[in-house]
C-alpha cells in the first residue's frame, strides 16, 4: 500500500510539473515587445549621455554635436551605431531637419 501511495505522489508530482512548464511556455508567447507596433521609438529610454559622448567621439565641435545628439536622442529614443553615417537605422534620426531644412542630428 505504502509504495502505490509513494508512485501516485510521484506520478502526481511529475503532471504538476509538467503542466506548470507548458503553462509557463505558452504564456511567454504572448508577451509585449519592447517595441509598439505602431511606433518605432522603444518604450525603454537610453542613455543618450553615453550614447551621444560615442557618437560624437571624432568631432572637432563637440559641443555642437553633444546638444544636437542630445535633442535628437531625446526625440527619438535612439542613436546610430558609429561616429557617423548609419542613419537608416533610426528613421526618425534621419528625418530630423533643422529651420534652413538641413539635417539637424549629427
Amino acid at each position: 500500500m505504502a509504495i502505490i501511495s509513494r508512485l501516485l505522489l510521484a506520478l502526481f508530482l511529475l503532471t504538476f510539473m509538467v503542466l506548470s512548464q507548458a503553462i509557463a511556455t505558452d504564456f511567454n508567447e504572448f508577451e509585449t515587445p519592447l517595441v509598439n507596433a505602431t511606433s518605432a521609438i522603444s518604450e525603454v529610454k537610453i542613455n543618450c549621455g553615453g550614447e551621444c559622448v560615442r557618437r560624437c567621439a571624432l568631432v572637432r565641435r563637440k559641443n555642437v554635436c553633444y546638444r544636437a545628439c542630445g535633442t535628437c536622442c531625446a526625440r527619438c529614443n535612439c542613436v546610430p551605431p558609429g561616429t557617423s553615417g548609419n542613419q537608416n537605422v533610426c528613421a526618425c534620426w534621419a528625418s530630423q531637419t533643422t529651420h534652413g531644412g538641413r539635417k539637424k542630428c549629427p
